[in-house]
């Protein structure tokens, strides 16, 4: 099957402001494709690119270079086509908190060029699959984030789009609304639609079909979740050292295991990790305050493709 989103060799890069400052290369030679019915994740740090390459998808903003087609279409020539097939909530919360829910979704729909009976079937539709049939005429700033977001994501599926865009549609929510907005996208993939999302939470990166992983504007992994984790062999080993470069020069020597540093910590990955710990320890007295060992996780993996850790990266 053809890919619903194809992107190739895409880029885009910010002028300088007017006064002073240099250009800001925001996206730079990004290539790859997503299915039908996939939830594509989308994960970075702020200023990763995540947002650039949203707004392009969403036919919002003109990239600099490369090439983007959505169904087949490219989004520059036929931008009008694709924004008819697309469903996009924003991260920004967008929705009229002074109308109704219902007042809300109705709006939207007639911007779509719904209205009489079927936007109101369209709606009803919508909020039953949601669980928020019995809060159609109630105020929307007296809902929690949780059930404004389900609001939102009705919104976006009005119009029937055969793809979701969702830029951090879980932002600013507590663990149990979380929960309940993934299990929605998860009964859409099942049902077609593909759902590309941004995210900076690891745990929802988890849930993805497939995972992008961006750091200062390039595609720095690919894969799904769990390949990713695999790709590291063995255990994640951290070290807190008073002299982090004395030894990480030692274990390179004595056993051949190349590391990372950060700050004053060493990141190592080494097969039976746990058998390794006394070894590291005893010959090396007075260079160890703290270790821990563990399994791989997709912050490690965002280590090892880019040398840092994923939340100190400054935005």
């Amino acid at each position: 099957m053809p890919p619903v989103v194809d992107v190739k060799n895409l880029e885009h890069v910010y002028p300088a402001p007017r006064r002073s400052g240099e250009p800001r290369w925001a996206l730079k030679d990004v290539s790859f494709s997503i299915l039908r019915g996939e939830i594509f994740g989308v994960l970075g740090p702020n200023g990763g690119g995540k947002t650039t390459l949203f707004r392009i998808l969403s036919t919002a903003l003109r990239a600099s270079g490369g090439t983007v087609s959505v169904l087949g279409k490219d989004v520059r020539s036929e931008s009008d086509f694709i924004r008819e097939k697309l469903g996009v909530v924003f991260q920004s919360p967008s929705l009229d908190k002074k109308l109704t829910v219902m007042e809300n979704l109705v709006h939207q729909g007639r911007l779509h060029g719904l209205s009489g009976d079927v936007l109101r079937q369209k709606i009803a539709h919508h909020l039953e699959r949601v669980g928020m049939s019995d809060r159609s005429g109630e105020m929307v700033e007296r809902l929690s984030g949780g059930l404004q977001r389900r609001v939102e994501i009705v919104r976006g599926l009005l119009h029937g789009p055969e793809v979701l865009l969702l830029d951090e549609p879980t932002s600013s929510l507590d663990p149990g609304a979380r929960k309940d907005v993934w299990t929605y996208l998860d009964t859409l993939s099942q049902e077609g639609v593909t759902v590309l999302v941004t995210t900076h939470v690891m745990e929802e990166a988890d849930r993805c079909t497939r995972l992008a992983l961006f750091d200062e504007g390039r595609l720095v992994a690919l894969d799904t979740p769990m390949a990713l984790k695999k790709a590291i062999r063995g255990d994640v080993i951290s070290v807190t050292s008073p002299d982090p470069v004395r030894l990480a020069k030692g274990i390179l020597e004595r056993f051949g295991c190349p590391s990372v540093i950060m700050d004053k910590t060493l990141r190592l990955e080494r097969n039976e990790g746990h058998r390794f710990v006394p070894q590291l320890v005893e010959a090396f007295p007075g260079l160890v305050e703290t270790l821990s060992v563990g399994k791989p996780s997709l912050d490690d993996v965002f280590v090892r493709h880019t040398g840092h850790r994923f939340w100190t990266t400054t935005p």
